[in-house]
C-alpha cells in the first residue's frame, strides 16, 4: 500500500528527528521535527476546498456540494467574500453599497452558514484586500496612481487601491468585521500585497514605498486588523505566494513569509505548481512534478520558520493548466504536504469542480494517513 510507503519516507526522512535550523523575525531558533509535528498536532486539522460566492450562495448548489462534501474527508469550506473584481457578496457592509460594490452572490450569509456549520464544516472568509476594481473608480484618491496622477493599471488592465491608506483597512474590516458577526470563524486575507503584473516602478502610493516600509506595513495591517477583530474572537489568516516559502526576501511585494506568519494565526502559502516556473527547484517541468514541488517548498519553510511553520495550511492545485490534474496529482500534493509533518490543506478549483475520488475516506486512509477516521 502506498501508505505504508509514505510512512517508511517520513521514517527515514533525513528531517526526522533532527535538529533544524530555523529563523524568525524575532530571533534564531533551532527546533526538532518532533516538536514541529507536536506543534502541528495542537493546531485544528483543516482539509478544504474554495468555494467562490455564487457556489456557496446559491441554496441549490450548496446542498448539491454538502452531500459531495459528506462523502469525503473534507470538513472545511473557504469561502469567496470578496473578490478581485473588488465586488463584495453579503449585505450588510454599508460602505460596499455606498461604492457600489455590493453583488447579491450571497444574499442570505446566515442560512448559507446554518447549513454548512449543520453539516459539521467549518466556513472560512476570504477577503481580497489590495487588488480592486470598483473602489478606484468611486474614490480614485484612495487607488494605486501614476506619477501623472491617473490609475495605475496592471497588464490585463486591473486596478489596485493603496495598502498604506488607513481607510482603505477600515473598508476591508468593515467587511471582515460583518463576517466576524456574521459567525465565520476566521477571516482569511488574500492579495495583502503590492502589485506586481505590470511596471510597478510607476506606483505611487500615499506614502514613500520601498521594501522595508511595504513589509512593515503589512505588519501594521495585521496588527490593526487584531484589533478590530479581537471582540469577535475570530482567527486571522493570510495568503501568500508559493515561493515565499523559499525566497528570503519579499519578493517585490512585501510578503515576508516569517513577518506575515508572526501577525497571522495561519497562512495559506498558494503552491499550485502550475505557477513555478520551469527550472524552479531545479525542476524542468514543476507542474508535472507536483510532490517534488510541494516537498521542497515545505521542506524550506520548515527550515526558517521555526514555531510559526505549524501555522502553515497550504492552497493546493486541484485543476489543470498546461498539465493534466487528476486524482494522482492531487494525492501527491497532499502526500507531500503530510510528508513535511503538516495536516492541514486547502485545495483549489476555481470552477467548484474537484477530485472528490482523490478525497474518499478509503483513498486517504489508503495513500495518506492509515489511521484516519471520518
Amino acid at each position: 500500500m502506498l501508505y505504508t510507503a509514505l510512512s517508511l519516507l517520513l521514517a527515514s526522512s533525513p528531517l526526522a528527528g533532527a535538529a533544524s535550523p530555523v529563523s524568525t523575525a524575532a530571533a534564531q531558533v533551532r527546533l526538532s521535527t518532533t516538536a514541529i509535528r507536536e506543534l502541528v498536532l495542537e493546531q485544528p486539522r483543516v482539509r478544504g476546498i474554495h468555494l467562490t460566492s455564487w457556489g456557496a450562495g446559491s441554496a441549490r448548489l450548496r446542498k448539491e456540494m454538502i452531500k459531495k462534501i459528506s462523502a469525503s474527508v473534507i470538513n472545511t469550506v473557504v469561502i469567496a467574500i470578496k473578490e478581485t473584481d473588488g465586488k463584495v457578496y453579503i449585505p450588510g457592509v454599508e460602505k460596499a453599497h455606498k461604492f457600489g460594490s455590493y453583488q447579491a452572490a450571497i444574499p442570505r450569509p446566515e442560512e448559507m452558514l446554518k447549513d454548512f456549520k449543520d453539516a459539521g464544516i467549518m466556513p472560512v472568509a476570504r477577503i481580497v484586500v489590495f487588488k480592486d476594481k470598483v473602489l478606484p473608480k468611486a474614490r480614485p484618491d484612495l487607488a494605486v496612481r501614476t506619477p501623472g496622477g491617473g490609475l495605475w493599471r496592471s497588464n490585463n488592465g486591473a486596478t489596485w487601491i493603496d495598502p498604506y491608506s488607513r481607510e482603505v483597512w477600515d473598508y476591508t474590516l468593515d467587511i471582515a468585521e460583518r463576517c466576524a458577526k456574521l459567525g465565520f470563524g476566521e477571516i482569511q486575507f488574500d492579495y495583502i500585497r503590492y502589485p506586481s503584473e505590470g511596471n510597478t516602478s510607476l506606483c505611487r502610493y500615499s506614502k514613500p514605498h520601498n521594501r522595508q516600509n511595504s513589509i512593515n506595513n503589512l505588519r501594521d495591517f495585521l496588527v490593526y486588523a487584531r484589533k478590530r477583530l479581537a471582540p469577535y474572537k475570530v482567527k486571522i489568516s493570510v495568503d501568500v505566494f508559493g515561493l515565499t516559502t523559499t525566497v528570503k526576501d519579499d519578493m517585490g511585494i512585501g510578503q515576508d513569509i516569517e513577518v506575515l506568519a508572526a501577525g497571522s494565526d495561519y497562512v495559506y502559502p498558494m503552491m499550485y505548481p502550475s505557477h513555478y516556473n520551469p527550472g524552479e527547484y531545479n525542476l524542468k517541468h514543476p507542474n508535472a512534478s507536483p510532490f517534488k514541488v510541494i516537498n521542497r517548498g515545505l521542506k524550506d519553510a520548515m527550515g526558517r520558520m521555526g514555531r510559526d511553520y505549524a501555522k502553515l495550511r497550504p492552497y493546493l492545485q486541484d485543476f489543470s493548466l498546461g498539465w493534466p490534474y487528476g486524482a494522482p496529482e492531487v494525492r501527491a500534493q497532499i502526500m507531500a504536504t503530510r510528508f513535511n509533518h503538516l495536516e492541514s490543506w486547502v485545495l483549489w478549483n476555481p470552477s467548484n469542480k474537484y477530485t472528490w475520488a482523490a478525497l474518499t475516506p478509503q483513498s486517504y486512509r489508503a495513500f495518506v494517513d492509515a489511521e484516519y477516521k471520518h
